[in-house]
């Protein structure tokens, strides 16, 4: 008797069990229905991509949606500096590559085609991804092939893509990088400018400014010897033409990224002070005020938010001086607007032959 109770306890138990387990399974099962069902029924829109220092608007939708980045790799020549030719590894054609702004819980889909003029396989690292390589490990193709993959954009914060195919170090010193801005919900709080500014290094045969067309150095850049640091690209991105513009009074956001290979970047403004900072391109913890000069690793990025304040030219630089002055990490932010004597005023004559910054 005791026997058969025990026995029928025991089928009973395993009977609970079984019946348990089915209907997690089928809420599993359904879950995941519920998942693809939503999945497909996201809008599918296109990615609004801009080239540097230019960054897309803020996104103004409040649910997610489907966005198609689609980016070509190419391998093209363009001027490095006054003088000087280099041929650039590139994400769309540009140095950096064109920024991407999405939001969280976006499902991001990557089409990446490799030019069929290349002469090189190539890939793409996206340090927002959460999956493998960055989505490099499916990415890695040949000239004339395509690859394409999608993932959810889980955490906001400002991030650096890169080329992630062997060697790695000479297609991100070659130029094969750029940045993808996940916003948070409810956006980042109001600027009057934003702007997009990425520094590099380049590691050419000849010395710096030596003219001609520069082939890559593969020892100075094992080395760690770039002969050009610069924004944007080349040298001189930042002046003229491609100078940055702010209004007297506004809020100036810059989105700044660092593609190395190698470099830690000091950034700073001159004459500026960052009200606020987010470090490391973080979104959603805590950020720094009053900041003079911010690190930004290579491969990394940083938020920085200034107010102009008073009219005037403002350069941005690498703080290891030598390489904004002899090397290339120099730009300027041109602000108008009327004087503000209680901000800033000479008391003596200024003599326009002897300006500088630092």
């Amino acid at each position: 008797m005791k026997r058969s109770m025990i026995v029928s306890l025991g089928l009973m138990v395993t009977m609970l069990i079984a019946a348990a387990v089915a209907a997690q399974m089928k809420s599993k099962s359904r879950g995941t229905d519920e998942w693809l069902s939503e999945l497909h029924a996201l809008p599918e829109i296109a990615a609004t991509m801009t080239l540097a220092p230019k960054v897309p608007p803020a996104i103004d939708r409040n649910q997610p949606a489907r966005v198609i980045v689609t980016l070509e790799t190419t391998e093209t020549k363009g001027p490095l500096a006054s003088g000087v030719e280099y041929t650039f590894w590139t994400f769309g054609g540009t140095v950096p590559g064109p920024f991407v702004r999405v939001r969280v819980s976006d499902v991001v889909q990557i089409r990446l085609t490799n030019s069929v003029a290349s002469l090189n396989a190539h890939s793409i690292d996206l340090h927002a991804v959460t999956g493998p390589g960055g989505g490099a490990t499916v990415t890695q193709i040949n000239p004339g092939e395509h690859a394409t993959f999608e993932w959810t954009a889980l955490t906001p914060g400002l991030y650096v893509y890169h080329c992630a195919t062997p060697h790695v170090p000479i297609h991100v010193a070659n130029g094969m990088y750029g940045l993808i801005l996940v916003e948070p919900e409810r956006g980042l709080p109001r600027a009057d400018r934003e702007y997009y500014v990425m520094q590099g290094e380049f590691y050419t045969a000849g010395r710096t400014m030596a003219a001609g067309h520069q082939a890559f150095a593969p020892e100075k850049a094992r080395d760690e010897r770039p002969e050009y640091v610069v924004f944007n690209g080349r040298m001189g991105a930042l002046f003229g033409e491609g100078a940055l513009k702010a209004n007297a009074g506004e809020t100036v956001r810059l989105f700044v990224g660092n593609g190395g290979p190698n470099l830690v970047s000091s950034f700073h403004v001159i004459g500026q002070v960052f009200r606020t900072v987010y470090p490391e391109g973080g979104i959603g913890g805590a950020v720094n005020h009053n900041v003079q000069t911010t690190l930004i690793p290579a491969g990394g990025a940083a938020i920085v938010e200034f107010k102009a304040e008073a009219p005037g030219r403002y350069l941005i630089v690498d703080h290891s001086l030598s390489r904004a002055l002899d090397k290339g990490a120099l730009g300027s932010i041109e602000v108008t607007g009327d004087a503000r004597p209680d901000v800033f005023r000479a008391l003596t004559p200024v003599d326009p032959a002897r300006a500088g910054g630092h």
